[in-house]
């Protein structure tokens, strides 16, 4: 009988089609550490070999479990052959020392007293999963438990937020069945992380030097340091950043440090919201529940219709970049505005100086405002001139084109646009000459931004987005907790994710 505590809580899905590869990739996570390791058999063009590979890993490193998979191509997986040969193949993994056996609802409905021979021999895991979207649950967990298992996995793919929700619900629905529950896709990894605190019995991870064998995962090394999968207690808060994209986000990794260096409990996690899915987002923020989530590209200025209350400030800008819970009612503010503002003011006071601010967006208004009440005069440029000309006169500057704002020459240009941002590093809103003696990046990935590399060899004053980002983000994770952030740590946590990023861009 499966007990929930006698599992790790991650679980790394070794899917290669080489044996020895996938060998060395087992020794390596194993040597690292990690006690439970999935082998992908249907990967092996032979799987019967796969057998004999788990029987020499186990030789080595005993104290491991190993769950054997061997999924037919007629349920999303790799193996030709019939479901008396995929059975036979578990069978002989169980001999060879697999303690846990995962064989799909589509083969356990048909073979079922061949499944039921399986028990007490190993771990019996039943697998539900659905690449199209995340159906209505309570229909396949009533279909699941037709069939006897020691657990249940059911993997959906998610299509938007609140499906993360969705599947993992049925933990509390069904509470006295052991659930292993997921959601794929990038909007789905919120789900990866949650399954265990919310009373999933595991989750996966991919290894370290290798690809994962489903959408959404990351590597076992950021489940444990950045979302710390293993370690969270079900009274956890819930934090996290919405964005589209969301995957170059450093703030996860910013926060969640932040927040172990001050002993809270809490988790921090991205969220891929689509344009038009915010509404949804806010019925999984309110059921989940969500304390707080920044807020960034591009839903900062849609965001406030959702808000109950929206400081002065943020109203003003026309931009939200910080929304927590207070009294159970939405609060909004724009912590981008110091972020702007502090960095400047330790390099040059901002009374009466020209500042040129290039960008329209919801941080292009945070700066436009918060230089214009500082004293500044602000110009604003960009590629539509309507909105251009719409935030002039809003923060009562001036308009120029881009083409115009080069030949001219300010005291401090604020770059508040997409251009440069990973994945597209090499791109600069500015091709020849920079027409500021300061110039303020406020993309912070990459941290040498083409525009940042190309001030400095102007002989400029360059300000990269890093300090822009820990600046707000200070002031976030105060709004959030309650607590002040520790800004060393948040600091160094950001160069290491940016620096990091690079590092995986290069590879």
């Amino acid at each position: 009988m499966l007990l929930k505590n006698s599992l790790p809580r991650v679980c790394i899905a070794l899917g290669l089609s080489d044996p020895a590869r996938l060998l060395e990739h087992a020794r390596r996570e194993a040597s690292a550490g990690e006690r439970f390791l999935e082998f992908r058999l249907d990967y092996l063009a032979d799987p019967e070999a796969g057998v004999q590979l788990i029987r020499d890993f186990l030789r080595e490193y005993p104290e491991c479990w190993v769950l054997a998979t061997c999924r037919r191509h007629q349920n999303h997986g790799r193996f030709n052959g019939s479901i008396e040969e995929q059975l036979q193949i578990l069978t002989d993994a169980i001999d060879a020392g697999a303690r846990a056996v995962d064989i799909e609802i589509e083969t356990a409905e048909i073979a079922r007293v061949r499944v039921r021979e399986l028990e007490g021999r190993a771990v019996v895991v039943i697998s539900y999963h659905n690449y199209e979207g995340t159906p209505a649950m309570d229909p396949v967990m009533r279909r699941m438990l037709k069939v006897p298992a020691d657990a249940y996995k059911l993997v959906t793919t998610a299509r938007k937020p609140s499906d993360n929700l969705r599947v993992l619900s049925l933990s509390k629905s069904y509470p006295k069945s052991r659930l292993v529950l997921l959601a794929m896709t990038e909007t789905g990894f919120p789900s990866r992380v949650l399954s265990t605190v919310m009373g999933g019995l595991y989750t996966y991870a991919t290894p370290s030097a290798a690809e994962g064998t489903a959408a959404g995962q990351v590597c076992a090394r950021h489940m444990r340091q950045v979302y710390r999968a293993d370690k969270l207690s079900k009274n956890c808060k819930f934090y996290g950043v919405i964005a589209d994209p969301v995957r170059h986000s450093i703030s996860p990794a910013v926060h969640n440090r932040a927040l172990q260096s001050k002993r809270l409990d809490g988790l921090y996690l991205p969220f891929l919201v689509a344009p038009l899915q915010l509404k949804d987002f806010f019925t999984l923020a309110e059921k989940l529940p969500l304390q707080g989530f920044s807020v960034t590209i591009p839903h900062k200025q849609r965001v406030i219709r959702y808000l109950d209350h929206v400081d002065p400030l943020a109203k003003r800008i026309g931009a939200v970049n910080t929304v927590w819970r207070k009294a159970g009612r939405w609060r909004g503010t724009n912590t981008d505005a110091a972020g702007v503002r502090v960095p400047l003011e330790k390099r040059t006071r901002l009374g009466n100086k020209s500042v040129l601010v290039a960008g329209n967006g919801g941080a292009a208004r945070s700066a436009a405002f918060t230089l214009a009440d500082a004293g500044a005069h602000v110009t604003i440029t960009g590629r539509n001139p309507d909105r251009v000309r719409a935030l002039a006169k809003a923060c009562g500057g001036a308009a120029l084109t881009p083409e115009a704002a080069e030949r001219e020459t300010f005291d401090i240009l604020v770059h508040a646009t997409p251009v440069g941002m990973w994945p597209h590093g090499e791109e600069c809103f500015f091709n020849g000459r920079i027409p500021a003696e300061v110039v303020f990046d406020l993309v912070y990935t990459p941290h040498e931004t083409r525009l940042i590399q190309m001030a400095e060899k102007q002989g400029l004053t360059a300000i990269r987005g890093i300090e822009m980002f820990v600046e707000q983000a200070l002031q976030q994770f105060e709004l959030f907790t309650g607590v002040s952030g520790p800004r060393a740590v948040m600091e160094k946590a950001a160069r290491e994710a940016i620096e990091e990023q690079q590092s995986r861009q290069a590879c």
